[in-house]
């Protein structure tokens, strides 16, 4: 395969988080390594709250939330919980990491801004609707979408606002930032392009229903799903159609990309491979249930959660390995050099080597 188009490099801690988990392989800012099956759990700990969003990892802390409102910080050396903060709301957004703040939103429109080593507040910003979007980052701007059909652009050092922007519907898709452009979807149909200094749209593309998928994006092409049942490739610059996937129900994974195959899950319970150039279907698996949770791409292997985490080889789509904890999963594991963390329905959090 040729060299890998729009990803993005390990984080550091000063890096830019400018889409869902960080890159356009969902790796929540790891470096890519070989996802082996795992063979025993190193610590496993009981949260006391279902676990529906991805957890992310930064400098050796596990930062997990739970649907009952509270972000636990667990030392992964320790597998022992270092801080927690609770809010009076539910999460449903994934955290992001940007030097040394951890961000995520709630059910009330509350966008909290936390010290990641010690749990304090920041700072907090408020929509006028729930926050299930990933904040992303770009050039010292935390840009997020909410119910309330408007996206947000404040300061990532104070909070301060910079922009609002309304749109015509319901804002569940995470933004893909670049220094010129801003992509995401909306659930009145359309897939937005929009100046990320003023949130002024520079085109549109409808589709045939409501858009809760979170784009990807190589060199030039925005990729993206949507509840009409099609898996979308639309040129970066101008929004035109390149090619459409059909699949047997709706699509609200996010996709992953790495070299020219892009990888999503559906509704009709299968994870499917497509060439990128072409919209080729390379490969697709049944996993047995709704599928939601986007996939991460390592060294050659997609992972995918869907009742338990699933291996796939990207070019073949042959099974490499599937593994099971003792709860149901639909979240995103983390995967490092030595293992993966796995976060249950059931608020349990395994690290698995």
């Amino acid at each position: 395969m040729s060299q890998v188009r729009g990803n993005t490099p390990p984080i550091d801690a000063g890096s830019d988080w400018p889409t869902l988990l960080q890159s356009n392989q969902r790796t929540g800012g790891q470096e890519v390594v070989a996802a082996s099956s795992p063979k025993r759990a190193r610590w496993q700990i009981r949260l006391g709250g279902s676990i529906r969003s991805a957890s992310v990892l930064g400098n050796g802390l596990l930062f997990v939330p739970t649907v009952a409102g509270t972000l636990f910080a667990i030392d992964t050396a320790k597998g022992r919980t270092k801080w927690k903060f609770q809010i009076a709301d539910q999460i449903h957004s994934t955290p992001s990491v940007w030097k040394n703040l951890i961000l995520f939103g709630s059910d009330s429109g509350k966008v909290y801004a936390l010290d990641s080593d010690s749990g304090s507040k920041v700072w907090e910003v408020s929509a006028r609707g729930e926050v299930w979007t990933s904040p992303v980052v770009k050039d010292g701007v935390v840009l997020f979408g909410s119910a309330d059909a408007r996206l947000y652009a404040v300061d990532a050092e104070t909070g301060r606002q910079r922009w609002v922007q309304e749109f015509g519907g319901r804002i569940y898709s995470t933004p893909y930032a670049t220094p010129d452009r801003l992509y995401f979807g909306c659930s009145d149909t359309n897939v937005y392009c929009v100046d990320p200094g003023s949130g002024k749209v520079l085109w549109h593309t409808p589709t045939g229903n409501g858009i809760d998928s979170s784009p990807a994006l190589t060199l030039d092409t925005v990729l993206i799903g949507s509840e009409d049942f099609f898996f979308y490739a639309l040129d970066a610059t101008t929004g035109a159609v390149r090619w459409k996937y059909e699949t047997g129900l709706g699509i609200v994974s996010s996709p992953a990309v790495s070299d020219e195959v892009v990888v999503f899950g559906g509704k009709d319970g299968y994870v499917y491979a497509l060439e990128i150039g072409t919209g080729k279907l390379m490969w697709k698996a049944h996993l047995g249930g709704v599928v939601t949770a986007p996939p991460v791409i390592a060294d050659g292997v997609v992972c995918i959660q869907a009742g338990g985490t699933f291996a796939f080889d990207i070019s073949s789509g042959k099974e490499a390995w599937r593994a099971g904890v003792g709860g149901a999963v639909q979240s995103v594991p983390v995967l490092t050099k030595d293992g993966m963390y796995v976060s249950s329905l059931d608020g349990e959090v395994y690290a698995l080597e």
